[in-house]
């Protein structure tokens, strides 16, 4: 494998931005981790085993893509595991804001040859987050397509609609 990539998040649901990042990143890495972030001081609506299966099973069809869990220092994980790139997907320039102290924060701590990769959502879902999904579904609101059809068959069964 010549470039081995990370992309992270709780996916705390799996979005259709998320997945557009996803599908994006596995065209240009020829590995490419999607690494769910465990924090304990967070209260997620799905367990970890649930978000990967989720995952592994929305992303069934892209051959170049494996699901991993990790918990602790981002860079610990990113330099342990040899990866080539950490892959960020930015909505608005207030994601910018933040990834940009994170990226640098971060280019102290990994190795000389890790980059970080910014990646544009597509404006069709610049406005989505995992929090506004479930508090719209879980007040009875549709999230059709803005989340996977297999993500929504999950929130429907943990959420009585």
């Amino acid at each position: 494998m010549k470039n081995k990539a990370l992309y992270t998040g709780s996916f705390d649901p799996l979005t259709c931005g998320h997945f557009d990042i996803i599908t994006r990143a596995a065209r240009l890495y020829d590995k490419l981790i999607i690494g769910i972030v465990v924090n304990p001081s967070k209260k997620p609506m799905f367990s970890l085993e649930e978000r990967e299966e989720m995952i592994r099973r929305v992303t069934k069809d892209l051959p170049n893509v494996e699901v991993d869990h990790f918990s602790g220092l981002l860079a610990n994980y990113v330099n342990s595991n040899n990866f080539d790139a950490v892959i960020r997907g930015l909505r608005a320039t207030t994601d910018f804001e933040y990834e940009i102290q994170m990226a640098q924060m971060n280019a102290r701590l990994y190795h000389e040859h890790v980059e970080t990769v910014f990646l544009m959502t597509n404006p069709n879902y610049s406005f989505i987050s995992s929090s506004m999904i479930k508090e719209v579904h879980s007040l009875g609101g549709s999230v059709e397509g803005l989340i996977p059809e297999l993500i929504l068959e999950y929130m429907d069964k943990k959420i009585k609609v």
